[in-house]
């Protein structure tokens, strides 16, 4: 019984409309021969059966044809049927591979001094030609570039970067590209046709795509399919044939990564296939869903699983455990889910700054109110106490105005003593007088001094709290341990005078981190600032510094709501009474003078005349210029009261509009 031969040898291309999916070289080849435009070399590079070494034949048939040189050979002459039964003398074919070295090159050299036998050339093919050592290659270039006439060379190479520049340069370069699976496809179902055997379009194109683009390994992998399928071939049949992983299969993995369920189970399932062709199909698989636009996947998650999938690949290849490959490809895979990009995590991180930079600008803008509001509180106050220091000038000035006039009269018929006694009261009053006004004005500045040490105490103690902020943000223990063991004294003269109360391990974990705290200090305080640490034996818990501090803070609240209403109240009551004092003085004075200028008479003249009648007509006078007098000063001290820093004082001190931290 006859062997029957292969398909992929039975159904060899034997003209150049044969070839599949070389349009372009075959067109160039057929113009060249039937323009008479030849090289004196070829060069045929490509993947491994793209139909290099049948192109190869074609053209050296095309050559040696009786017809010829044309790119369509006749098929009945001589030549080309010997040439078809690859028996013509004049076509000869050198496997590089085995023939390899300088010697089996100098005798091709020889053979290309004899002229052909009987055809019109003399061609030499080449096959797999990189194979070639440097000294062949080099004892090939001058024939390869000066042969002679007859001579032809057609050289064939599954990787033409191994080749010396000298050879590509003396040849002419045809790449041969990988075979798409549509041609495939449509080549296998003609030969199917013409075998007269069944067939499924979805098993060719598993064929095709297990084939990757070689017509040769394509043919050969049918020629397996058949015989497996007898004569029927499915897709279930050549998948299992093939060791195909489902694709069912596979989406159902995939859902449990995209997932991140449990994936134990499909390992058990894949264990009977083989992991590198795993890989294959996962990426086969992704590959079309990325064709397709899947919304499941994105960009960068196609990256992701690509690198996986090279990585798995890379351990395959270096005899690894497969199970274990997979298992990692999951693990991997299923962790890469979740990942955020690089993007992500910029926009989260840019995110938190600008939260605390909000915070900052909100913390130095509440500070900086705080300032301003200090700042408008002791000018308040010290614009108040110059109101009060004016107004007591004013009563002064009205004083040595009116002790400057002139006595009145007085009747004669008044004692020496009652003049005395009421000399000596109105000095007494005027003593009292001056007194209050001197003690009104030390109250008020009093006040102004303890109010701006006040406010520059708090100033130093918020900016204290500002460096507990910093510590803590740092690190929260040591930011702990900072607020429990350091407690603020005073800031005094660019120094910083810190009570302490570390001890043991909490002052080695403290000195541990000083350089950090003292550049805190300094960032807070001032690059020339101070630190001066007071220790302190006693230590109350921080339990009891807090519910100290809780108990202390509403009493300086009200205390403080309470001295600003006293305040208040006492200037208004104050003003009231040096009013009413400067008021009795002036009408003393002008007793004293009239009693002064009405004894003086007595004593000059003897004479007294109407005592009663002069008295009360004196007195109604002086108490008629009392009266204007008094109404000049009362409404000099309700313009000043009437004034807009007094109005704006008592707004800040007012008890119904102060907030209360309960914080």
């Amino acid at each position: 019984m006859p062997s029957r031969q292969t398909l992929a040898l039975k159904y060899r291309p034997k003209t150049f409309e044969d070839l599949i999916g070389q349009d372009a070289i075959s067109q160039t080849l057929s113009l060249g021969l039937d323009t008479n435009r030849l090289a004196n070399a070829y060069l045929f590079s490509g993947l491994r059966g793209s139909g290099k070494t049948s192109t190869a034949r074609i053209l050296a048939k095309a050559l040696i044809c009786d017809n010829g040189p044309t790119s369509k050979p006749c098929e009945k002459c001589q030549s080309c049927l010997s040439a078809n039964e690859n028996k013509h003398l004049d076509i000869i074919e050198m496997d590089a591979a085995s023939n390899r070295g300088i010697d089996d090159i100098k005798e091709l050299i020889e053979h290309t001094k004899y002229k052909p036998s009987s055809a019109r050339f003399k061609v030499f093919i080449i096959d797999e030609v990189h194979m070639l050592t440097n000294q062949a290659f080099n004892a090939l270039l001058k024939t390869l570039e000066e042969p002679p006439d007859f001579v032809k060379f057609i050289l064939a190479t599954t990787d033409a970067l191994k080749l010396p520049v000298t050879i590509l340069s003396r040849t002419q370069h045809f790449r041969f590209k990988k075979i798409s699976n549509k041609d495939v496809v449509h080549h296998l179902n003609h030969i199917l046709n013409l075998e007269n055997i069944e067939f499924e379009t979805k098993a060719l194109e598993l064929l095709a795509r297990v084939g990757e683009g070689s017509l040769r390994d394509t043919l050969t992998l049918l020629d397996q399919a058949i015989v497996f399928c007898k004569e029927k071939v499915n897709a279930l049949q050549i998948s299992e044939m093939l060791g195909l992983v489902d694709t069912k299969l596979i989406e159902n993995i995939f859902q449990a990564l995209l997932k991140r369920q449990d994936y134990t189970d499909f390992l058990e399932e894949l264990k009977d296939y083989d992991a590198s062709l795993v890989c294959d199909e996962f990426c086969i698989y992704l590959r079309q869903k990325m064709l397709e636009r899947d919304p499941n996947f994105s960009i960068l998650l196609y990256d992701r699983f690509f690198r996986i999938l090279a990585d798995s690949k890379y351990l395959l290849s270096i005899n690894s455990d497969s199970v274990f490959v997979l298992l990692l490809m999951f693990s991997k895979m299923s962790e890469a889910t979740q990942l955020k990009s690089i993007d992500e995590l910029l926009e989260e991180v840019e995110e938190i700054k600008t939260k605390e930079h909000e915070e900052k600008k909100q913390d130095t803008h509440k500070q900086n109110l705080q300032n301003t509001k200090e700042i408008q509180d002791i000018r308040a106050q010290e614009k108040i106490a110059s109101q009060i220091s004016r107004a007591s000038q004013v009563v002064q000035e009205a004083e040595l105005s009116q002790a400057s006039q002139k006595p009145k009269e007085i009747p004669s018929n008044t004692s020496s003593k009652e003049v005395q006694t009421n000399e000596q009261n109105l000095d007494l009053q005027k003593d009292n007088i001056q007194n209050n006004i001197q003690n009104k004005i030390q109250n008020t500045s009093e006040n102004t001094l303890q109010n701006a040490t006040q406010s520059t105490d708090n100033k130093y103690e918020n900016m204290y709290k500002s460096l507990q902020e910093i510590i803590h943000k740092r690190d929260y223990d040591l930011g702990k341990q900072f607020e429990q063991n350091f407690i603020f004294q005073e800031f005094k003269d660019n120094t910083l005078f810190i009570q302490s109360y570390a001890e043991g391990e909490a002052k080695k974990y403290l000195w541990k981190y000083f350089s950090f705290i003292r550049n805190s200090i300094e960032q807070v305080y001032g690059k020339n600032c101070e630190i001066e640490f007071i220790k302190v034996k006693k230590k109350l818990k921080s339990t009891e510094l807090e519910s100290t501090e809780k108990v202390k803070e509403p009493l300086q609240i009200q205390s403080e709501v309470l001295a600003n209403q006293v305040s208040q109240e006492s200037q208004v009551s104050q003003e009231r009474q040096t009013a009413q004092a400067n008021q009795e003085v002036q009408e003393l004075q002008e007793v004293q003078n009239t009693s002064n200028q009405g004894i003086n008479e007595d004593i000059n003249q003897n004479t007294i005349s109407e005592p009663k009648n002069n008295l009360v007509e004196n007195t109604s006078i002086s108490s008629n210029k009392n009266k204007n007098s008094q109404n000049e000063e009362l409404e000099k001290i309700e313009e000043i009261l009437k004034s807009e820093m007094l109005t704006r004082a008592k707004e800040l001190f007012d008890v119904e509009q102060i907030i209360v931290d309960k914080e």
